[in-house]
This record gives structure tokens, C-alpha cells and sequence, in this order.
């Protein structure tokens, strides 16, 4: 006859995973791919507007790549840490969410025009190009402009309020970490 095995007790305690210090500078680095992102896609406009286009093609695959690691940092971030809520109060929460609900919306809307513009472009498909490039240059500009402003609110001049446990974490990370 074979041996009882005994189920193993589970521990009513969950196992808490940390993100890895790095990740809470996230948000920093993404402001700044933001803004270079930002900052790209004005001296790509303004090169093309002077018939630089091989100058052109780089700023703007510049942005995009920008762009892209931004993304990819923005997605990690938010799985690693979840939620973070605004700690502004009075007449400045309203500001931020109506910042913040635009910045969302059109940051959806350009992923795939930007796709669909930088496409265009490298099948050299000029014409069409330009004819979607003139309302991706202006919504990009907007989401990466305000994607900095967001960070501002949300990071610098008010504090988040986090869930208890990760607040007490967030402030042993700035401890140690300055």
C-alpha cells in the first residue's frame, strides 16, 4: 500500500514581489523620451520644411524610437507598480484629468497614424505621406508635450498617493535611494 501523502498547508500570507529598485526611475526616463521625442519631431518638421530630407528621415525615426522606448517603459512600469493616483487636490485635479484624459485618448489615436505616416515614408510614398503627416506631426507633438506636463503634476509637484503598503514602499526606495 503506497503512502498517505499529506497535502502541503498553504500560507494564508502572499508572497509581496518588489519591483527592482530601477523601476521606480521610470517615470524620469520616460518624461525625458517624451520630451526628446518632442524635441525631434520640431527639428524633423523644420528640416523638411527646408528640403533636408535625408536630416528629416533621421529626426523623425529618431522620434519614433523615442516614442517607442517610451512605450515599452510606460507598459512596465504600470504592470510593475499598478495603480498610481494623483495627489493634487482643489482646482489643479481638474486641470491634470482634463490634461491627462486628452493626453490618453490621443496617445491611442497616434499609434497607428504614426505607423501609418512613418510606413508611408519609407515605401516612399510621398504624397500620401504628407496628406496624413500634417495631423500626425500636431497630435504627436501634443501627446509627447503633454506626456512631460503629466509627469510634472503627477511626480513632481504633487506627490502620488499610493496604495498603503506600496507608499511605505515608494518611501524606503526614496530613502535609500535619494
Amino acid at each position: 500500500m503506497p503512502p498517505r501523502q499529506i497535502p502541503r498547508r498553504r500560507s494564508r500570507e502572499r508572497h509581496l514581489h518588489l519591483p527592482a529598485p530601477w523601476v521606480y526611475q521610470l517615470p524620469a526616463a520616460n518624461a525625458l523620451l517624451n520630451g526628446t521625442s518632442a524635441v525631434f519631431l520640431l527639428a524633423g518638421y523644420t528640416l523638411i520644411r527646408r528640403g533636408k530630407i535625408f536630416a528629416h528621415r533621421i529626426c523623425m525615426i529618431i522620434a519614433f524610437a523615442c516614442s517607442t522606448l517610451f512605450l515599452c517603459g510606460y507598459l512596465y512600469y504600470h504592470f510593475s507598480i499598478g495603480l498610481v493616483r494623483f495627489g493634487g487636490e482643489g482646482w489643479i485635479r481638474p486641470v491634470y484629468f482634463t490634461i491627462l484624459t486628452t493626453h490618453t485618448i490621443l496617445a491611442i489615436v497616434i499609434v497607428p497614424l504614426v505607423i501609418i505616416t512613418l510606413t508611408r515614408a519609407l515605401r516612399s510614398q510621398f504624397p500620401r505621406h504628407r496628406a496624413i503627416a500634417r495631423w500626425t506631426l500636431p497630435l504627436w507633438l501634443y501627446v509627447s508635450i503633454t506626456g512631460v506636463i503629466v509627469y510634472w503634476l503627477l511626480y513632481r509637484l504633487y506627490p502620488p498617493r499610493m496604495p498603503g503598503t506600496l507608499a511605505q514602499l515608494a518611501a524606503a526606495v526614496h530613502h535609500w535611494f535619494g
